[in-house]
Protein backbone atom coordinates (compact mmCIF):
# COMPACT_ATOMS: atom_id res chain seq x y z
CA UNK A 1 0.00 0.00 0.00
CA UNK A 2 1.45 3.37 -0.99
CA UNK A 3 1.13 6.26 1.53
CA UNK A 4 1.07 9.78 0.17
CA UNK A 5 1.72 12.76 2.53
CA UNK A 6 -0.58 15.47 1.49
CA UNK A 7 0.52 17.95 4.30
CA UNK A 8 2.60 21.01 3.25
CA UNK A 9 5.86 19.69 4.72
CA UNK A 10 7.96 22.39 3.08
CA UNK A 11 5.96 25.14 4.72
CA UNK A 12 6.28 23.38 8.05
CA UNK A 13 10.08 23.14 7.62
CA UNK A 14 10.30 26.83 6.80
CA UNK A 15 8.20 27.65 9.86
CA UNK A 16 10.48 25.60 12.09
CA UNK A 17 13.57 27.31 10.68
CA UNK A 18 12.02 30.73 11.24
CA UNK A 19 11.12 29.85 14.79
CA UNK A 20 14.65 28.56 15.44
CA UNK A 21 16.18 31.72 13.91
CA UNK A 22 13.98 34.03 15.97
CA UNK A 23 14.72 32.05 19.11
CA UNK A 24 18.46 32.22 18.44
CA UNK A 25 18.20 35.92 17.65
CA UNK A 26 16.31 36.57 20.88
CA UNK A 27 18.81 34.56 22.89
CA UNK A 28 21.70 36.50 21.31
CA UNK A 29 19.95 39.78 22.13
CA UNK A 30 19.45 38.72 25.75
CA UNK A 31 23.07 37.60 26.01
CA UNK A 32 24.19 40.89 24.42
CA UNK A 33 22.15 42.90 26.94
CA UNK A 34 23.54 40.86 29.83
CA UNK A 35 27.10 41.18 28.54
CA UNK A 36 26.66 44.93 28.01
CA UNK A 37 25.32 45.27 31.55
CA UNK A 38 28.27 43.35 32.97
CA UNK A 39 30.75 45.48 31.00
CA UNK A 40 28.96 48.67 32.05
CA UNK A 41 29.04 47.68 35.70
CA UNK A 42 32.74 46.74 35.44
CA UNK A 43 33.59 50.06 33.80
CA UNK A 44 31.61 51.93 36.44
CA UNK A 45 33.52 50.07 39.13
CA UNK A 46 36.85 50.93 37.48
CA UNK A 47 35.87 54.59 37.10
CA UNK A 48 34.80 54.77 40.75
CA UNK A 49 38.05 53.14 41.85
CA UNK A 50 40.10 55.54 39.73
CA UNK A 51 38.15 58.53 41.00
CA UNK A 52 38.81 57.40 44.57
CA UNK A 53 42.53 57.11 43.75
CA UNK A 54 42.52 60.55 42.13
CA UNK A 55 40.84 62.05 45.19
CA UNK A 56 43.41 60.41 47.46
CA UNK A 57 46.26 61.66 45.27
CA UNK A 58 44.85 65.20 45.29
CA UNK A 59 44.59 65.07 49.07
CA UNK A 60 48.17 63.84 49.44
CA UNK A 61 49.43 66.40 46.92
CA UNK A 62 47.69 69.13 48.90
CA UNK A 63 49.39 67.92 52.08
CA UNK A 64 52.78 67.81 50.34
CA UNK A 65 52.31 71.33 48.95
CA UNK A 66 51.51 72.56 52.45
CA UNK A 67 54.62 70.84 53.82
CA UNK A 68 56.74 72.29 51.00
CA UNK A 69 55.46 75.78 51.81
CA UNK A 70 56.25 75.22 55.48
CA UNK A 71 59.75 73.98 54.60
CA UNK A 72 60.31 76.99 52.34
CA UNK A 73 59.19 79.30 55.14
CA UNK A 74 61.51 77.54 57.59
CA UNK A 75 64.41 77.82 55.15
CA UNK A 76 63.75 81.54 54.75
CA UNK A 77 63.62 81.97 58.51
CA UNK A 78 66.85 79.98 58.94
CA UNK A 79 68.57 82.08 56.26
CA UNK A 80 67.36 85.27 57.96
CA UNK A 81 68.62 84.04 61.35
CA UNK A 82 71.98 83.14 59.84
CA UNK A 83 72.22 86.56 58.22
CA UNK A 84 71.43 88.22 61.56
CA UNK A 85 73.97 86.03 63.33
CA UNK A 86 76.60 86.90 60.72
CA UNK A 87 75.77 90.61 61.06
CA UNK A 88 76.14 90.42 64.85
CA UNK A 89 79.46 88.57 64.52
CA UNK A 90 80.69 91.12 61.98
CA UNK A 91 79.70 94.00 64.25
CA UNK A 92 81.46 92.41 67.19
CA UNK A 93 84.55 91.74 65.09
CA UNK A 94 84.55 95.22 63.54
CA UNK A 95 85.20 96.76 66.94
CA UNK A 96 88.71 95.30 66.83
CA UNK A 97 89.43 96.16 63.19
CA UNK A 98 91.19 99.48 63.96
CA UNK A 99 93.51 97.63 66.36
CA UNK A 100 94.34 94.97 63.76
CA UNK A 101 94.83 97.67 61.13
CA UNK A 102 97.28 99.68 63.22
CA UNK A 103 99.19 96.58 64.29
CA UNK A 104 99.55 95.38 60.70
CA UNK A 105 100.63 98.78 59.42
CA UNK A 106 103.32 98.99 62.11
CA UNK A 107 104.53 95.48 61.23
CA UNK A 108 104.45 95.80 57.44
CA UNK A 109 105.64 99.39 57.02
CA UNK A 110 109.23 99.27 55.69
CA UNK A 111 111.94 101.70 56.67
CA UNK A 112 111.89 104.94 54.75
CA UNK A 113 108.09 105.03 54.37
CA UNK A 114 105.89 107.44 56.31
CA UNK A 115 102.14 107.69 56.37
CA UNK A 116 100.55 111.12 56.38
CA UNK A 117 96.85 110.19 56.38
CA UNK A 118 94.60 107.18 56.63
CA UNK A 119 90.88 106.90 55.86
CA UNK A 120 88.62 103.87 56.29
CA UNK A 121 85.37 103.37 54.36
CA UNK A 122 83.70 100.10 55.36
CA UNK A 123 86.31 97.44 54.49
CA UNK A 124 88.48 99.69 52.33
CA UNK A 125 91.34 101.73 53.77
CA UNK A 126 92.97 104.56 51.83
CA UNK A 127 96.57 105.35 52.77
CA UNK A 128 98.57 108.43 51.83
CA UNK A 129 102.21 108.92 52.60
CA UNK A 130 105.77 109.53 51.47
CA UNK A 131 108.65 107.21 50.77
CA UNK A 132 112.34 107.69 50.14
CA UNK A 133 111.98 106.00 46.74
CA UNK A 134 109.57 104.16 44.47
CA UNK A 135 111.22 100.89 45.55
CA UNK A 136 110.07 101.52 49.11
CA UNK A 137 106.51 101.93 47.88
CA UNK A 138 106.78 98.65 45.97
CA UNK A 139 108.10 96.94 49.09
CA UNK A 140 105.15 98.24 51.08
CA UNK A 141 102.74 96.86 48.48
CA UNK A 142 104.43 93.46 48.60
CA UNK A 143 104.33 93.37 52.39
CA UNK A 144 100.68 94.29 52.56
CA UNK A 145 99.72 91.78 49.88
CA UNK A 146 101.77 88.78 51.01
CA UNK A 147 102.59 89.01 54.70
CA UNK A 148 99.40 90.22 56.34
CA UNK A 149 96.46 88.00 57.41
CA UNK A 150 94.24 91.06 57.88
CA UNK A 151 95.02 93.16 54.81
CA UNK A 152 94.26 92.11 51.23
CA UNK A 153 94.39 93.43 47.68
CA UNK A 154 96.62 96.48 48.01
CA UNK A 155 96.35 98.78 44.99
CA UNK A 156 98.48 101.77 44.16
CA UNK A 157 96.22 104.66 43.20
CA UNK A 158 98.89 107.20 42.33
CA UNK A 159 102.52 108.03 42.95
CA UNK A 160 104.15 111.39 42.28
CA UNK A 161 107.48 112.99 42.88
CA UNK A 162 107.74 115.55 45.67
CA UNK A 163 110.19 117.12 48.05
CA UNK A 164 110.46 117.49 51.80
CA UNK A 165 112.46 120.08 53.75
CA UNK A 166 114.57 118.66 56.53
CA UNK A 167 116.17 122.07 57.15
CA UNK A 168 116.32 125.42 55.34
CA UNK A 169 119.28 124.13 53.36
CA UNK A 170 118.42 120.43 53.19
CA UNK A 171 115.60 119.38 50.83
CA UNK A 172 115.16 115.82 49.69
CA UNK A 173 113.13 114.32 46.90
CA UNK A 174 110.50 111.79 47.97
CA UNK A 175 107.84 109.64 46.36
CA UNK A 176 104.35 110.78 47.38
CA UNK A 177 101.89 107.88 47.09
CA UNK A 178 98.25 107.03 47.59
CA UNK A 179 97.04 103.48 47.84
CA UNK A 180 93.98 101.49 48.90
CA UNK A 181 93.80 98.19 50.69
CA UNK A 182 91.06 95.82 51.79
CA UNK A 183 90.57 95.02 55.46
CA UNK A 184 89.41 91.54 56.46
CA UNK A 185 86.84 90.94 59.14
CA UNK A 186 87.88 88.52 61.89
CA UNK A 187 85.46 85.90 60.56
CA UNK A 188 87.02 86.15 57.09
CA UNK A 189 90.55 86.09 58.45
CA UNK A 190 89.85 82.89 60.37
CA UNK A 191 88.44 80.98 57.38
CA UNK A 192 91.81 80.11 55.76
CA UNK A 193 93.17 78.98 59.12
CA UNK A 194 90.12 76.79 59.69
CA UNK A 195 90.43 75.30 56.22
CA UNK A 196 94.14 74.55 56.54
CA UNK A 197 93.81 71.29 58.55
CA UNK A 198 91.26 70.00 56.05
CA UNK A 199 93.53 70.84 53.14
CA UNK A 200 96.47 69.16 54.87
CA UNK A 201 94.39 66.04 55.50
CA UNK A 202 93.30 65.97 51.86
CA UNK A 203 96.90 66.28 50.69
CA UNK A 204 97.97 63.47 53.02
CA UNK A 205 95.16 61.28 51.71
CA UNK A 206 96.27 61.89 48.13
CA UNK A 207 99.85 60.94 48.99
CA UNK A 208 98.64 57.79 50.73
Amino acid sequence: MILINLLPHREAARKRRRETFYATLGLAAVLGVILSGVVFLWLESQISTQQAKNTLLKTEIGKLETQIKEISTLQSEIAALRARQQAVEDLQGDRNLPVHLMNELVRQLPDGVYLTSMKQDNQTVTLQGMAQSNERVSELLRNLGNNSPWLVKPQLIEITSGSVSLSPRDQRRVAVFKMSIGLKRPTDAQKPAAGAPGAAAAAAAKKG
